[in-house]
């Protein structure tokens, strides 16, 4: 099997030592107490009051939500089946036109 190799960094001493060092300790936050009670911590330039809350939905609202995303698919289907119906007609006219022609000019030249 193949095995991914770590990337070391050889030293002139002969010692080789990983590129990824321990991380080091990390400094206690002194800022306010967290307001949920837990033992998270906000991060820096985060206040608790910027906290956005959980989307709740009321049941017109979900059924509002879900009337809208149908209502999008069915626009989008329109919109795309409309399109291959018009690349479909173009290219059958112009199917249409070349054999036309193609009689046409080979009419001409058995005369």
């Amino acid at each position: 099997m193949i095995r991914p190799k770590i990337p070391v960094n050889p030293l002139p001493t002969g010692f080789v030592t990983p590129l990824v060092q321990p991380t080091t300790a990390v400094e206690p936050h002194h800022g306010p107490a967290p307001v949920c009670g837990c033992s998270q911590t906000p991060a820096p330039g985060q206040s608790a009051s910027r906290v956005m809350p959980a989307v709740r939905l009321t049941p017109a609202g979900l059924v509002a939500a879900v009337a809208g995303g149908a209502g999008l698919v069915l626009v989008v289907g329109a919109v795309l089946v409309s399109m291959l119906l018009a690349v479909a007609i173009t290219g059958a006219s112009v199917a249409v036109c070349a054999v036309v022609l193609r009689s046409l000019l080979n009419g001409r030249h058995h005369h």
